[in-house]
């Protein structure tokens, strides 16, 4: 089968499309993978930057949704059914093997793309704003990075929960996509961002921040919070881990809570079904995320530069050339 490798630590340009050995079945479910998600933890372990560090070669590719090839009889999983999964590695191929207890069946009515879609960033986004952040409709959201894979499941899942969402963007020309999301409120992420931010809330400021850049707007984002707000530390796509002095937190009664959804399923693998439960509520309800960015498998590279580069919106998935025919 075909597969997109990583050769060395060098980036997306360290891909390699090539052919790989089938994966072996054993207890696990073979999936023939029709859309790949791309995350943006898959282009930090492309640059070695990421908290996993792997040694080349490896096939990353964390989230997949396709049909089963053969599974256990024990699953009730049968050959042909519609799924999507959580692998962890080796997504970016033809065929993945996943344990059983990371594959879900996939609705009807959402194409494999948006099933792709709808599993890191909107099953972290459900943790998150749910359970770390316990938000409560009526709350106020602030999203930084609104754009994003991140940002875009924060918005729709913030509003599908009954929150008034304010949504930063760094480029105006994201401007109208975020709007079409949902989102009540979007702003520029620029000079002055935190005084228009207070503007719109009366000068009370914001219940929960949502950062996955971290960076320099971390601060100001400390400063947006209402008493008793919640700033969710999703990730550091701007590249810098930023700092907290503790005092601050104590004189304005405000939290900053790490959202670590792998490491919390690593550590209680019942949180999968439960969050999933939560989330396929809002899907039934009527959720759904917005046309993905696709790319073919072969083309790995120039999408994950592309995602790099900031010239994505939304989510990024790759699609191989055996699926795209059938």
């Amino acid at each position: 089968m075909k597969a997109l490798v990583a050769q060395e630590l060098s980036g997306p340009a360290g891909f390699v499309y090539t052919d790989v050995t089938d994966p072996v079945g054993d207890d696990n479910v073979i999936v023939d993978v029709r859309a790949a998600g791309v995350c943006f933890p898959d282009l930090l372990l492309l640059r070695g930057e990421y908290q996993m560090r792997l040694d080349p070669p490896f096939v990353p590719g964390m989230e997949v949704a396709g049909v089963v090839r053969s599974a256990p009889a024990a699953t009730g999983l049968v050959a042909g059914q519609r799924v999507s999964a959580f692998t962890m590695l080796g997504g970016y191929a033809e065929q993945v093997a996943v344990a059983p207890g990371s594959v879900v069946p996939t609705s009807a009515g959402v194409d494999d793309a948006s099933a792709a879609a709808l599993l890191g960033n909107y099953y972290t986004m459900y943790f998150a704003l749910h359970r770390r952040g316990a938000l409560q409709a009526g709350e106020t959201v602030l999203v930084l990075g609104s754009a994003g894979g991140v940002g875009t499941a924060a918005v729709q899942i913030a509003k599908a929960l009954g929150a008034r969402v304010i949504a930063m963007v760094h480029r105006p020309s994201a401007i109208e996509f975020v709007e079409s999301l949902g989102a009540d409120v979007v702003l520029p992420l620029a000079d002055g961002w935190l005084d228009a931010v207070k503007t719109h809330t009366d000068g009370r400021g914001v219940d929960v921040v949502v950062d996955p850049i971290g960076g320099a707007a971390f601060d100001d984002a400390v400063r947006a919070m209402a008493t008793e707000g919640r700033l969710l530390v999703i990730g550091f796509a701007a590249g810098g881990i930023p700092t907290v002095k503790v005092n601050r937190l104590l004189l304005r009664n405000v939290s900053v809570v790490g959202v670590g959804w792998g490491e919390f399923v690593n550590r209680n693998p019942g949180a999968q079904a439960e969050v999933g439960a939560g989330l396929a509520k809002l899907v039934d309800a009527g959720l759904r995320p917005p046309a993905p960015v696709r790319f073919p498998l072969s083309a790995g590279a120039e999408a994950l530069q592309a995602l790099a580069d900031g010239k994505i919106r939304g989510k990024l998935v790759l699609e191989p050339a055996r699926a795209t025919s059938e």
